[in-house]
């Protein structure tokens, strides 16, 4: 077999306003991800996604338009894993790296761990680009990166991609099938903290990149963000240099021991007169080792369906003659160290071996490394067998790419990514994965009919190389960006200096105004004559009120002037005596802000009351709940998404409510104020006490929250570098600053939550 040359011509792109090729930024932060020789498959953090962007980093840094891509992922230092994954930086190709940041606990985390620590990922990452300059482009993977890289697109105002891979609501619907209580299921998966991530990243998201059409219709569709305009369908590749046939050994030119069929100039063992050592374990298992097979190659999950494979096998006599049954279930040294769930797996598929009496007549190796894959496929297609993905559902299914681009016909489960593969490429069937009789009927087809399998071989070489090489995907992303940017202006903190600095003082006090300063009149004069007496100290205020009603409380309180002014729910910020407003500030905040849409879908609303005139502002509208007949705060925000604007929704004190834009919150402001003055986050100690505080409290920042805190801001209790005075109001910001020595040498006793 040959491999063909299908590859399209690359007309350059030309991106508005840039005189220089882009910078792209991926990331990607769960799972273990380095450069070579990736352990795909250790956990169910360690799939295809690491596969998917490490190709994608490396095809888009080909490409003329285009001069650099990092990375980004968690630096890990944990003795059970590998030295490399500490690494800060790690070369991918000539213009793509990884770069690994540093944030929450050094060790090794499962994905569903890591959402308390998202917002030192953000800090840790704007220091990065402080030093390295800002991306052009932003791309979040899954959907913990994707809040993160939402909030840094939102930040920094850059267009900002998403890729979800696999979407929490659809995991939901799958996993709560037959049970009584999803309770469980919120404890283990945190559905609740993902799906809100991915609403958030499909609000920022200008473009949301996917594999088929069917996640666009039957999975994206379940969010209130779902826009089919922001959507692109294009599919992932697959290494052509890497997945290619084997040589046909009837072939004289092929015969040489030294031919190379994938045109790389890299002879594999399997393609010289020496047998892979991966087959060799296989072929320690099979008692006719020279028989078809048919491979599967997935992680021991539930969702992947295996048992039923094997039960389809054990119960057909006409499948046992015809091919052995080769199962390539990740990787594992001891079977106990593994996850419950997937132990639990490989016992079933055990059990099941033994009782049909499967020995001799089914593989299934401890171990592989990546560089075995290849080789799996191409012996598989030497042997004239068939590749099966069996799975209850399948996003997209890399490894049928990989085994169609081999030459190795593909069965697979009828649904989303397997329709378009085979649709296009028409190198195999599709099965109900659920329908035993269905999956024996198509494995015994592909076996038994050789002209077929002919067929079905050489449509899978050519199907693959026109339809998910990486170069396509590649272009088609680099035209896809070039229309996002032409609407997209350069961003403020770009033009900003950033050798500026905030005057006459190292660290700096932020702290609300109501119910945090206000209350208690003694420990107010302790505080005003810290700040009087502590000149390095720098004073800052964020308070929901509005510019003059804050001032006038200012000045009732005889509070110092404030070096700085957070006011309007962190829509709005001033400087200095003569309250100087931030302009780069004031530029991006009325970013997709239409105040008018937002009081026609909330203010007909049973128990939901607009607020007096004076309490509203040019980038926020207020609303006072009535508690006992409102509607949820998340039943509001999903009638805003679902009416298409795009908003942010802070609850403070359990009543008042304030809708403000998208680039707007404590969160956004406080990080815009330490970028563009080049201050540090460990200098900073901000103290709040209700919702409308809570952006600003997490982070890499020093947040205490005083005792006499609303009970929305419970959800941060146990989070790194949030610490919870037992002193009310102004006591409790004293007991803030003596917590962390904020006066001399700053300590951060609760900078890790193991």
């Amino acid at each position: 077999m040959t491999q063909p040359n299908l590859q399209m011509p690359t007309p350059h792109v030309t991106f508005p306003h840039k005189d220089r090729p882009l910078k792209i930024t991926l990331i990607s932060l769960h799972g273990l991800i380095r450069a070579k020789d990736c352990e795909l498959g250790r956990d169910a953090d360690t799939g295809g996604q690491i596969k998917y962007v490490l190709e994608l980093a490396n095809e888009l840094a080909l490409q003329p338009e285009i001069g650099s891509v990092e990375l980004l992922t968690r630096q890990i230092i944990d003795p059970k894993i590998d030295d490399s994954y500490a690494q800060v930086e790690e070369q991918i190709s000539e213009n793509a790296k990884i770069i690994r940041i540093p944030f929450g606990p050094k060790r090794y985390l499962k994905k569903e761990a890591l959402w308390p620590y998202l917002e030192m990922f953000v800090d840790q990452t704007l220091v990065h680009f402080r030093r390295h300059g800002i991306p052009d482009v932003i791309h979040g993977h899954y959907a913990d990166a994707g809040r993160a890289g939402a909030e840094l697109a939102r930040l920094l105002h850059v267009p900002y991609v998403f890729t979800g891979h696999s979407l929490g609501r659809v995991k939901l619907q799958r996993l709560s099938v037959g049970r009584k209580s999803v309770d469980g299921l919120e404890r283990k998966y945190k559905f609740t903290t993902r799906t809100e991530a991915e609403e958030i990243a499909l609000e920022t998201a200008s473009m949301v990149v996917t594999s088929t059409n069917q996640e666009i219709q039957q999975q994206y569709e379940l969010y209130d963000h779902y826009q089919p305009d922001r959507m692109e369908v294009i599919p992932p590749g697959v290494d052509l240099s890497l997945f290619s046939p084997p040589i046909d050994t009837e072939s004289s030119d092929d015969a040489s021991p030294n031919h190379d069929s994938s045109g790389t100039g890299v002879v594999d063992e399997d393609e010289s007169n020496q047998k892979p050592a991966i087959t060799r374990d296989i072929e320690r298992f099979l008692q006719e080792p020279d028989k078809p097979v048919i491979l599967t190659m997935a992680r021991p999950d539930e969702r992947k369906n295996l048992e039923k494979l094997v039960e389809v096998y054990g119960q057909s006599k006409q499948l046992q003659e015809a091919a052995n049954l080769v199962m390539i279930m990740g990787t594992r040294d001891d079977l106990a160290e593994l996850p419950k769930s997937q132990q639990q797996i490989i016992k079933n598929v055990f059990n099941l071996i033994d009782k049909y009496d499967l020995y001799g007549k089914v593989a299934y190796p401890k171990t592989h490394i990546p560089s075995d894959v290849p080789k799996l496929y191409r012996w598989a297609t030497r042997l004239k067998g068939v590749f099966i993905n069996p799975a209850l559902t399948e996003p997209f299914g890399l490894t049928l790419l990989e085994a169609g681009a081999t030459g190795l016909p593909i069965v697979a489960t009828n649904d989303g990514g397997p329709r378009d593969i085979i649709g296009n490429c028409g190198n195999g069937l599709l099965i109900d994965p659920m329908d035993s009789d269905a999956i024996e009927k198509a494995l015994l087809r592909t076996l038994t009919e050789p002209d077929q399998w002919e067929k079905w071989s050489e449509a899978g070489i050519k199907g693959t190389r026109k339809h998910y090489s990486w170069a396509n995907h590649a272009r088609r992303y680099v035209r896809d960006l070039a229309d996002i940017m032409k609407g997209s202006a350069t961003p403020e903190l770009v033009r900003s200096p950033r050798v500026r600095r905030l005057p006459e003082f190292d660290r700096i006090i932020i702290t609300d105004l109501d119910n945090t300063l206000t209350g208690d009149d003694e420990a107010l004069a302790e505080f005003k004559s810290l700040i009087q007496e502590n000149t390095q100290i720098g004073f800052g205020i964020a308070t929901g009120r509005k510019l003059d009603s804050a001032m006038r409380m200012i000045q009732e309180l005889d509070l110092p002037q404030p070096d700085l002014i957070e006011t309007d729910s962190g829509t709005q910020l001033h400087y200095g005596p003569a309250l100087t407003p931030d302009q780069s500030w004031r530029k991006q905040i009325g970013f997709a802000w239409k105040p008018d849409e937002v009081h026609a879908v909330l203010d007909s609303l049973p128990g939901v009351h607009v607020q007096e005139e004076r309490h509203q502002s040019e980038f926020k509208v207020c609303y006072q709940l009535d508690q006992e007949k409102a509607p949820s705060v998340a039943h509001l925000k999903k009638l805003l998404r679902e009416a298409g604007v795009r908003a942010k929704v802070i609850l403070s004190l359990g009543v008042y409510l304030d809708v403000i834009p998208v680039r707007g919150g404590s969160e956004l402001s406080m990080r815009h104020v330490l970028w563009k003055w080049g201050f540090s986050p460990e200098n900073v100690l901000v103290v709040g006490d209700s919702g409308n505080d809570e952006g600003m409290l997490l982070g890499r920042t020093l947040g205490v929250v005083v005792g006499n805190h609303g009970k929305e801001l419970e959800v941060l209790r146990g989070r790194p570098r949030v610490y919870f005075a037992e002193g009310c109001n102004a006591r409790g910001i004293l007991e803030g600053i003596n917590y962390y020595q904020f006066l001399g040498n700053i300590v951060i006793p609760n900078d890790r939550n193991e």
